[in-house]
């Protein structure tokens, strides 16, 4: 695994964990902004041929 790879899927792991914990403690504001950051990271990694499976929870 190259190092832009094994970099963008950290980074979608964890906004999706911030994401998690956001809507977990009620704050819409912060949700939404870890949203669109998770919808450009993954489509960041589309367009690098990156496989990044859906979000478990």
């Amino acid at each position: 695994m190259d190092a832009f790879t094994a970099g963008i899927l950290h980074r979608i792991r964890t906004t999706e964990t911030d994401l998690s914990r956001a809507v977990e403690t009620g704050d819409e504001f912060l949700a939404d902004v870890e949203r669109a950051e998770l919808e450009d990271l993954r489509r960041l990694a589309r367009e690098h041929g990156v496989d990044v499976l859906p979000m478990s929870a």
